[in-house]
């Protein structure tokens, strides 16, 4: 029977799944992330390969998403916000560590990957996979198959600025990558509180999303006005994203992937921005929900490559 490995390194887990061809579970674990620590990481990493296939009986293909990319020009981690992978040829050590091809890719992709393969997004041939959460993030799958792009950066369209900037938006907000007004800002967790919180008469005892969400559902009008323009944010970027890669489906993940009302909201709200005169693209939540990632890895290696 085939194996499929798929691993997601996080900065503070790193969750391993075995898969077989049909997707089935056989194991999965969680172990925690040594802190600040390459060697210990990459020793983990392996341990968990090793014990998964001593504990199954088999040996299997192995993917990993994580927190950033490979850089194309030498093979090294870049952009990544577990800072002690930058600058280490990960994919290589694991190579030579676990004596196989293994497959590295960023986490978003991998979410995308997932969801496309057997998520949300099953069937679509273009799907554009969105991370709202504390970042920002995306992932593009064409015909089951990532889009990394030239740069290895395809789908990142959290640093690009927010398109057309209402006054409400003003003044744009300083971004951690150095610019202003990015996508990020705005549309992850944090933005959208911090966005709250900007407003005269802001209840300072609302410390998250799910709490915002239960004021403006319980009528609150500064919540709900939050909400509101989260969602016109949302519907522009997301237009933009339709002009260019005019995606099949968009599967949203991440923590602001729970606020149902977005799935009724948005698509009302992109059509006046996409240069077309009707909008097929359909907005879903997520079906794997925080097994996406994981699941992703595990379906790096397409089928007609997979040992």
């Amino acid at each position: 029977m085939p194996l499929r490995i798929g691993i997601d390194l996080g900065g503070t887990k790193i969750e391993i799944l075995a898969l077989d061809d049909q997707g089935r579970e056989l194991l999965r674990r969680r172990v925690p992330t040594p802190a600040r620590d390459y060697s210990a990481t990459l020793a983990a990493l392996v341990g968990l390969v090793q014990e998964t296939e001593a504990t199954l009986g088999l040996k299997g293909s192995v993917g990993v998403g994580i927190p950033g990319a490979e850089s194309l020009a030498d093979g090294r981690v870049k952009n990544a916000n577990s800072t002690c992978l930058i600058g280490h040829p990960l994919g290589r050590d694991l190579e030579r560590a676990l004596e196989r091809p293994v497959r590295l890719a960023n986490d978003a992709n991998c979410f995308a990957l997932s969801e496309a393969v057997d998520g949300a997004g099953q069937g679509a041939n273009s799907v554009f996979g969105v991370i709202l959460g504390t970042g920002v993030g995306g992932g593009i799958v064409l015909q089951g198959r990532v889009l990394v792009g030239a740069n290895a950066i395809a789908g990142e369209w959290g640093h690009n600025p927010l398109p057309a900037p209402q006054k409400e938006d003003l003044p744009l907000p300083a971004c951690y990558c150095g610019r202003r007004g990015c996508i990020e800002t705005y549309l992850s967790g944090p933005g959208l509180l911090a966005d709250y919180e900007r407003q005269p008469g802001a209840d300072p005892e609302i410390k998250d999303v799910a709490d915002l969400a239960s004021r403006a559902t319980a009528g609150d009008p500064l919540a709900e006005a939050a909400l509101g323009r989260y969602e016109a944010r949302l519907a522009r970027s997301l237009a933009t994203v339709i002009n260019v890669l005019d995606p099949e489906v968009i599967v949203l993940g991440g923590g602001l992937s729970n606020l149902t009302r977005l799935y009724r909201t948005v698509p009302r709200l992109w059509g006046p921005h996409v240069f077309s005169d009707t909008v097929r693209t359909r907005l879903l939540p997520n079906r794997h929900g925080d097994s996406s990632g994981v699941r992703g890895a595990a379906w790096l290696w397409p089928q007609e490559s997979h040992p």
